[in-house]
């Protein structure tokens, strides 16, 4: 006589569970906010691993913290892009950790079309203005320059240009009259706390859908 046994409901849960590679070159504070957000049960997914392209930055101590692995690559000879060895080394790094999604946290190098190829769709963003306006770096300062009354923050998806991907949630911060490049960038980056993790959540449940240029969401 057979006997069925019944599900081990903790083991599916683990299996089903998306993980992350996080890739950063700074202090980690959206890093964080992901930890966060899963620790709240807010986000369903586990870290699988973080790299950075700077051997002391401190994002790869609140990984070691964590007992994520923490992985420094050196990109020379490239400074501004992740291409060549380095590019073949991180992808190296991911695949062996099981990574289902790039998550790009503060890293300051364009990705390139070999990770891109590597993971399709699945290499996420946080840029801190309201895209497509002022790309590229401390765009707080571009706003503030520019005299616009809105900035914010957008998680998009990654492609070959720079801060050019497909948008999945964007958040709105004003412009005081008062506010200085630090005051407005700290202001960005509690919305950018709050954006990054409800993205994630989104497009790991399957409840986003790329149609050209524009990101829909779908319902639960």
């Amino acid at each position: 006589m057979r006997v069925r046994l019944p599900p081990l409901r903790g083991a599916a849960t683990i299996r089903a569970m998306k993980r992350l590679g996080v890739i950063g070159s700074g202090s980690g504070s959206n890093f964080q906010a992901i930890l966060d957000a899963i620790d709240r049960g807010e986000l369903d997914a586990e870290v699988a691993c973080v790299l950075s392209d700077v051997a002391e930055a401190r994002i790869l101590d609140r990984a070691r913290e964590r007992g994520i692995p923490a992985c420094y690559v050196d990109g020379a000879p490239y400074r501004t892009k992740l291409a060549g060895r380095a590019e073949q080394a991180v992808i190296a790094i991911l695949s062996e950790h099981r990574t289902d999604y790039v998550v790009l946290a503060g890293f300051m190098r364009m990705v390139k079309d070999g990770l891109l190829g590597a993971y399709p769709r699945r290499i996420l963003n946080i840029h801190p203005s309201l895209l497509p306006a002022f790309p590229g770096l401390a765009s707080w300062e571009q706003a503030l320059t520019y005299g616009v009354r809105y900035t914010g923050c957008t998680v998009h998806f990654v492609d070959v240009g720079m801060d050019t991907g497909p948008i999945i949630v964007q958040k709105t911060v004003p412009i005081h009259e008062e506010d200085t490049p630090s005051t407005l960038h700290a202001r960005i980056q509690e919305q950018e706390h709050i954006a990054y993790p409800e993205a994630l959540q989104l497009v790991l449940a399957g409840r986003t859908r790329v149609d050209g240029r524009r990101v829909r969401t779908l319902p639960e």
